[in-house]
């Protein structure tokens, strides 16, 4: 089988599965773009916030964004890749309801915040009231520690973490594009792995 044969069987497998991301900063919006790229065509993109000029260094925005909602932005730029792609937009801060109605939708929940009470938050919500749908979050990103330190952990059977679980940016690291794109990768891989029945990431 030809690489453009296994490409297109990739995206066939992919083109009916759902996706809820929950924060399109650094990580929401490039796993976005990612599984866009991969060929996930129905996604539902919760983010309340704004593009600031202080996003452009790691999240995929660009100057003209700023002052947008980034799921209107981030909406524009996944059009761009795949015009066929499918986007509900949430632009409010979701709590618990919102975020089980979200669950409730799609095939694996992106937990992709930066406020450690909204990680737990989603990661609360999908474990109380949605047990069987696979979720993956991320925790310890900051710093310009080695690459090789953000992984994948499996913590249960439907719950998976990106990062290497310590650094944290309210101690004063850095959040570096490079160590936040590698954990979107890894979020993104892990998701498109669960969704082909892959249940180690």
């Amino acid at each position: 089988m030809s690489e453009v044969d296994t490409q297109r069987e990739l995206r066939e497998d992919l083109a009916d599965k759902r996706v809820g991301i929950i924060g399109l900063g650094g990580l929401g919006s490039n796993v976005a773009a990612m599984l866009v790229r991969t060929g996930v065509l129905h996604l539902v993109l919760a983010d309340f916030d704004v593009v600031d000029e202080s996003n452009l260094n790691r999240q995929l925005y660009f100057r003209e964004d700023i002052g947008r909602l980034k799921t209107e932005a981030l909406a524009d730029t996944l059009r761009r890749i795949d015009p066929d792609v499918e986007l509900d937009l949430i632009a409010t801060r979701v709590g618990e309801a919102e975020i089980v109605a979200i669950g409730r939708r799609v095939d694996v929940l992106v937990e992709a915040t930066d406020c450690a009470d909204t990680k737990a938050l989603v990661m609360n919500a999908a474990a109380q009231h949605l047990p069987d749908l696979p979720c993956v979050a991320a925790s310890g990103l900051a710093g310009l520690g080695s690459a090789n330190t953000v992984v994948t952990t499996a913590l249960t059977e439907r719950l998976w973490v990106v990062g290497d679980l310590t650094s944290d940016v309210s101690t004063g690291l850095p959040l570096a594009a490079s160590r936040v794109m590698i954990a979107a990768a890894h979020e993104a891989h892990a998701v498109v792995r669960i969704l082909l029945g892959m249940v180690e990431p």
